[in-house]
């Protein structure tokens, strides 16, 4: 959206700050920009002095800050993190967003997950992965992979899982440099192809000895992701 408008600028650029540093209270920015202004064009319009109405912005912006300073509640953040006010928090932001009743719900999928997911001094990557509604939300206290079935026959739920996860794949890998294989006959090129199968197949099998090593005599499933 284009605005032409420098103080209508000057609001847009606050409302954007304030999301990025806090990710909310855009909309409580705004009103309490309007408000200034609107009680500044009062006092202009009695005769007083735009500067002197600036000097009382930041006298009134120290005290502000002086009375936050002391206001504050220190919040742990450690091991044992202090839930409830962190709940507060994100119940009082949320409801600002949705109506009671959902809002409760997320209130402590919410905190639980940031706990999870956090690394101190660290921002959380916020990436959205939007497929069901709202009210369909849960907190999973584990290892999440969207990781669909390689083939139909796949099971579609297993329980008490071994999940081997690699950075090897199992299909053919293009070269990383400009290499050139060359034949003369078939049987040459049937050859080449059976040695990239081969070492395909090595790999199989490792993970498939893996898998009888630690399912053996268990009723434990084997889960691999690539």
């Amino acid at each position: 959206m284009q605005i032409q408008n420098p103080t209508a600028i000057m609001i847009a650029r606050t409302a954007v700050a304030q999301d990025d540093i806090s990710g909310d209270g855009t909309t409580s920015t705004v009103i309490f920009i309007g408000e200034l202004m609107k009680q500044s064009e009062r006092y202009i319009d009695e005769g007083m002095h735009p500067r002197v109405l600036v000097d009382g912005f930041e006298i009134a912006k120290r005290a502000t800050l002086h009375l936050l300073e002391n206001f504050k509640t220190p919040v742990v953040m450690g091991d044992e993190p202090d839930r409830e006010i962190l709940k507060m928090v994100a119940r009082t932001t949320i409801r600002t967003k949705l109506y009671e009743a959902l809002a409760d719900q997320l209130t402590d999928i919410v905190v639980n997950s940031v706990l999870c997911i956090r690394k101190p001094e660290e921002a959380i990557d916020l990436f959205m992965v939007e497929i069901m509604h709202m009210r369909h939300k849960f907190d999973v206290e584990g290892l999440v992979l969207d990781h669909g079935s390689r083939h139909p026959d796949m099971k579609r739920r297993a329980e008490n899982c071994f999940i081997l996860t690699c950075n090897v794949s199992l299909e053919y890998e293009k070269s990383e440099i400009n290499a050139g294989f060359f034949y003369s006959n078939a049987e040459q090129r049937e050859a080449m192809v059976a040695a990239e199968r081969r070492q395909v197949d090595e790999r199989v099998r490792k993970i498939i000895e893996l898998k009888d090593k630690v399912c053996s005599g268990t009723d434990n499933n084997f889960v691999e992701r690539v």
